[in-house]
C-alpha cells in the first residue's frame, strides 16, 4: 500500500474529528438496527403473507425463511433514457437470486426526474428536492423489513445521492448500487454547443437545434457528456459501492449483463447472516467519502456534487465541507478531459483506460484510501481492474499501463492540470464554489459591473435585446433552496458563451446552481447564505463592481464598507405556484443552507 498524500490524511483526520460524534451516534444507530430492529424473522405470519402474496414461484422460498430476500429499489421509468434500461432489470436480477439460493422482490420504486428535459422551464424548480423525495421513498421501500439486503437501481442526478440518503439509514443492511451505462455517442457535444450558440444567436432555426439535440441524445442509457449523471457513477466506483468496472459499460451488452447478474450474486455473498458481512454503513466511511471527492477533483466532475456529497454524508453521520473540497483540489490533479472540459465523451474516456486506470492511477500516488471496506473485497485495488468476458464468463483484468489517448486520460505525473479545478470563494458576497477545469485561466479573475437579474428568462431577454453586450457579472439570485428549490441555470450557457467569445469578460454569479456541465465561462455559484433567507447577494445594485477570482479564492463586492453594511438586502420573493411547486413548499421553507447539502429531510432530522 502506497503512503497517503500528506493532504488527503490531513484532510481525512478534519473530517474524522468534525465528525465524531455524529458518526457515532450513526454506527450505534446501526448496531441498535440489526440486532434489535424489525427483520423478517421477527414479522407476523400475517406481515409475511402478504409480502410472498404474489411472489410466485419464489413463495415458497420466501415462506421457507432460510434463505436470504433481496431488495429491489428502482428508479426506472422509459421517459429517462439512462433509466429505460432498468425496466427488465428485476426480471435478471430475480433469476440470479434464484442461482445462488436467494430470493429478490422490487421493494418499491423512486422518482427519477430529468433535468435535461426540465432545464429552463418551472418543474425543474422541483429538481433538488427531488433528492429528498427519492431518499423517502427508497426508505418506504426498506421499510417492509423483509430483505436481507438490496440492489439500488439509479443512474442520474439527484437519483443516486437520493437512493444512498434513504438506503444509510439502513445501514446495517449490505447494498450495491446498479447502473446502467451510457448510450452510444452520438452527435459530438462541441458541435452540439456550437449549435445552441448560434441558436441563442439566431443564425440557426428551432429545427435546426432540434436536430443537433436529438442526434446528440438519442438511444437508451446515459447522457454521455460528464455532468452529474456520470459523475454520480465514478463516484460510485471510487467509494466501491459497484460491481468493480461497472459504471461505463453500455447497455444492451453481454458484458453489462453479467455485470448485473454479478451484483446480484455479490449481495446474497455479503448478506445478513454471511461470513462476509459488509452493510452499507460501513463502507460509507469517512475515508469513502473523501475518496468520492478526491475523485469528483480528478476527473473534473459536477458541481452539484458539492451539495450531493455533503448530503450523503451526513446521511451517515459524517461532515464534509467546502473548504474540505477546496485544500484537496489543490493537492489532486487534473487527469481526465471530458465534455465540457474536454472534447471528449465518456465513451471515449472508458476506451482510453476509464475508471480503472484513474483509480490505479490514484492510488499509486497515494491520492485513495485503499483500505476501504468495498462491496467487492476488503480494499479499493479490486477497482482498479477491468471487468472482461473469456469464455463467456465475467472476470476482471488489469488495466492497460498506459493510457490509449492522452488527450483524454494522463498518469498523475503528467496531468492536464497540477489542481483539481474547484475552489471555494469566500468574501462580503458569502460562499460559493466555481468550477475552473474548463476556464481559460486568463479568466480565473473577473472584476466588472453587475446586470442584476431575479430570473434566468430576464437574462435571455437582455441578451436578445443586445443589452448585455459588455463586460458583465450576471447576478441572478433568489434561486437558492429556500427560494425557488435552487434550479441549475444550464440554459444561460451558450448565451453568457457568445458574449465570452466576442471578447467581454464576463461571469456569473448566483445563489442557484449551474450544472453538472459548468464549462468555459467563470461561474461563482451556489452562493451561501442566500438572497432569499437575506444573504448578502441581496445587497448588490445594479451596476456595482464585483470581484470573482478563483486565485485568491475571492469573491467581493467592491463598495465601500460603509454603505455596503448600511444597505438592506432585497425582500424575500413569494412562492411560485402550479407544476407541483406549492406541493414542495414545506421543503423549500425547511432547507438548510448549500454548503450543509440544501436539504429539508436532513435537517428536520437533525442529522
Amino acid at each position: 500500500m502506497n503512503q497517503l498524500n500528506r493532504t488527503v490524511s490531513a484532510v481525512t483526520d478534519r473530517v474524522i474529528g468534525r465528525s465524531r460524534k455524529g458518526r457515532a451516534s450513526y454506527l450505534a444507530l446501526i448496531a441498535a438496527q440489526r440486532e434489535h430492529g424489525v427483520n423478517r424473522k421477527a414479522l407476523s405470519c400475517g406481515n409475511i403473507a402478504h409480502a410472498f402474496a404474489a411472489s410466485g414461484e419464489d413463495k415458497p422460498v420466501i415462506r421457507a425463511g432460510r434463505s436470504p430476500n433481496i431488495g429491489i429499489v428502482t428508479a426506472y421509468n422509459d421517459m429517462l433514457s439512462a433509466h429505460q434500461p432498468y425496466g427488465r432489470y428485476p426480471e435478471i436480477l430475480k433469476i440470479a437470486a434464484r442461482e445462488v439460493g436467494a430470493t429478490a422482490q422490487v421493494a418499491g420504486g423512486v422518482s427519477a426526474m430529468c433535468d435535461g428535459v426540465t432545464q429552463g422551464q418551472s418543474g425543474m424548480e422541483l429538481s433538488l428536492f427531488s433528492r429528498d423525495t427519492i431518499a423517502l421513498s427508497t426508505a418506504v421501500a426498506l421499510s417492509h423489513a423483509m430483505f436481507e439486503g438490496a440492489l439500488l437501481l439509479g443512474i442520474c442526478d439527484k437519483i443516486v445521492p437520493g437512493l444512498l440518503m434513504g438506503a444509510l439509514r439502513f445501514g446495517h443492511l449490505p447494498m450495491i448500487l446498479v447502473p446502467g451505462g451510457p448510450m452510444p455517442s452520438g452527435l459530438p457535444n462541441r458541435e452540439k454547443a456550437r449549435v445552441r450558440q448560434l441558436y441563442s444567436e439566431g443564425k440557426a432555426d428551432k429545427a435546426e437545434l432540434l436536430e443537433a439535440e436529438a442526434a446528440s441524445y438519442h438511444a437508451p442509457g446515459t447522457c454521455t457528456f460528464y455532468g452529474t449523471a456520470n459523475s454520480n457513477q465514478m463516484m460510485m466506483e471510487v467509494m466501491g459501492l459497484h460491481m468493480p468496472g461497472a459504471a461505463f459499460v453500455s447497455p444492451g451488452t453481454r458484458l453489462r449483463q453479467e455485470l448485473t447478474r454479478a451484483a446480484a450474486h455479490r449481495v446474497v455473498a455479503i448478506g445478513w447472516d454471511g461470513d462476509d458481512y459488509r452493510p452499507l454503513g460501513r463502507c460509507i466511511d469517512e475515508k469513502a467519502i473523501v475518496n468520492a471527492a478526491v475523485g469528483l477533483l480528478a476527473t473534473g466532475g459536477s458541481t452539484n456534487h458539492t451539495l450531493h456529497l455533503p448530503a450523503i454524508a451526513r446521511a451517515a453521520g459524517i461532515t464534509i465541507d467546502w473548504e474540505d473540497f477546496d485544500t484537496l483540489s489543490q493537492a489532486v490533479p487534473l487527469i481526465t478531459r471530458i465534455y465540457p472540459s474536454g472534447s471528449s465523451d465518456v465513451n471515449d474516456f472508458h476506451a482510453a483506460g476509464g475508471m480503472a486506470f484513474v483509480i490505479r492511477e490514484l492510488l499509486a500516488a497515494g491520492l485513495l484510501h485503499q483500505d476501504v471496506l468495498t462491496v467487492a473485497g476488503d480494499d479499493l485495488s479490486r477497482y482498479a481492474t477491468s471487468p472482461t468476458l473469456e469464455n463467456d464468463a465475467l472476470t476482471w483484468i488489469d488495466p492497460h499501463e498506459a493510457s490509449r489517448d492522452e488527450s483524454i486520460l494522463r498518469p498523475v505525473g503528467a496531468p492536464f492540470s497540477p489542481d483539481g479545478g474547484m475552489r471555494l470563494l469566500t468574501g462580503n458576497l458569502g460562499r460559493a464554489v466555481i468550477k475552473t477545469s474548463a476556464v481559460d485561466t486568463s479568466r480565473l479573475t473577473i472584476e466588472a459591473p453587475v446586470a442584476i437579474f431575479q430570473d434566468q428568462d430576464d437574462v435571455l431577454a437582455a441578451f436578445k435585446a443586445d443589452k448585455l453586450n459588455r463586460d458583465v457579472i450576471i447576478v441572478v439570485r433568489f434561486q437558492g433552496p429556500q427560494a425557488n428549490g435552487m434550479p441549475e441555470l444550464h440554459k444561460l450557457t451558450p448565451s453568457l458563451g457568445v458574449l465570452q467569445d466576442r471578447g467581454h469578460q464576463v461571469a456569473l454569479l448566483t445563489d442557484g446552481r449551474m450544472s453538472g456541465a459548468s464549462g468555459k465561462v467563470p461561474s461563482a455559484i451556489h452562493v451561501t447564505p442566500e438572497a432569499q433567507t437575506g444573504g448578502p447577494i441581496g445587497r448588490l445594485r445594479d451596476g456595482d463592481h464585483v470581484r470573482i477570482c478563483a486565485v485568491r479564492g475571492e469573491l467581493a463586492a467592491l463598495v465601500e464598507t460603509a454603505e455596503w453594511q448600511a444597505r438592506s438586502p432585497e425582500l424575500p420573493h413569494a412562492e411560485a405556484v402550479g407544476t407541483g411547486r406549492e406541493l414542495f413548499a414545506f421543503m423549500r421553507r425547511g432547507s438548510d443552507g448549500a454548503e450543509r447539502g440544501a436539504s429539508a429531510m436532513l435537517m428536520v432530522a437533525g442529522l
